[in-house]
């Protein structure tokens, strides 16, 4: 159990709620009772910054994990040996120094295919469950998010399994979305829709892979933010009213299938938020925090 560190990234094990994995500073942890307790994992990822963690809805011992430096490593036993895999990062880039891998997901549909986000370097894909990976999508290539960036900076990655299955990836300032399994990558054109510029996070109804969650603010020392609502993947969309004007952007989300109406949001600084109806109202939960990087909920 840790007494103190810091964490960035919280996920539920799909099928046992009182598991729950969580990347911190200097390694992975698992909590065996719904997140009362947490015990590091002695693996080769003692030491290392984990951003991301994905568990394979389908096979559940399987779960990946994103570091920065940028890397992926996979265990296929729940957690308790880990290997390196091939998906090559860059040494350096810009902004954040070292790409960290802050998103990674488990096509909930075809869990042979994986796909990684990196700040600052693009996107990954796997199509045979981690074994090879490769950079996707003439979109995503340098130049074309935004003249401030030479290389992509992925916030977040969604898989949408409504027909035709779309992977949404989320930059500071433009929202992509790709039908053909990552080969073309079609801009949403959010900034037309957007009252503020910067995204961060994504996420999806757990039971309606239609509507689309997208957190975002002012920039990204930004001072407030808001939640942006689709409910045909992107085409249209609805600023969400909140209880409260953000101290900072909102940053992340927690969803769960035991509950697809309950969501919870946050600024980065530490103002949570919880919404009962898939996002028609929120309520402010009354305790701050410092900053907060990850959120996660489990059923009781």
């Amino acid at each position: 159990m840790w007494n103190e560190t810091q964490v960035f990234a919280l996920t539920p094990h799909p099928h046992d709620a009182k598991v729950i994995f969580a990347g911190a500073h200097d390694g992975i942890y698992r909590s065996g009772d719904g997140g009362v307790t947490f015990d590091a994992i002695d693996s080769p990822l003692s030491g290392k910054a984990i951003w991301s963690v994905a568990v394979d809805p389908v096979h559940p011992d399987t779960i990946f994990a994103g570091t920065r430096p940028g890397a992926i490593f996979r265990s296929r036993d729940g957690g308790q040996q880990w290997e390196p895999l091939n998906a090559h990062f860059a040494d350096a880039c810009p902004n954040v120094r070292f790409p960290r891998v802050l998103s990674l997901v488990v096509d909930p549909s075809d869990p042979q295919k994986v796909w990684a986000g990196a700040e600052v370097d693009g996107v990954r894909r796997s199509l045979d469950g981690g074994e090879t990976w490769e950079t996707t999508g003439s979109a995503m290539t340098p130049g074309t998010i935004g003249q401030q960036l030479n290389n992509p900076d992925i916030h977040g990655i969604v898989v949408s399994s409504a027909s035709p299955t779309t992977v949404l990836v989320s930059t500071p300032r433009e929202i992509f979305a790709s039908t053909d399994t990552g080969e073309n990558w079609q801009p949403l054109g959010v900034q037309n829709h957007f009252p503020m510029p910067y995204c961060r996070s994504l996420a999806l109804k757990t039971d309606d892979p239609n509507v689309l969650f997208v957190a975002n603010g002012d920039g990204a020392a930004g001072e407030t933010g808001t939640v942006q609502r689709s409910k045909d993947r992107g085409q249209t969309w609805e600023t969400l009213p909140l209880p409260v004007v953000p101290n900072t952007p909102i940053w992340t989300f927690a969803t769960h299938a035991a509950d697809p109406d309950l969501m919870v949001t946050c600024s980065h600084y530490g103002q949570v938020l919880i919404s009962e109806d898939a996002g028609d109202s929120w309520r402010k939960v009354k305790r701050e925090f410092s900053e907060i990087r990850a959120l996660a909920w489990v059923p009781l």
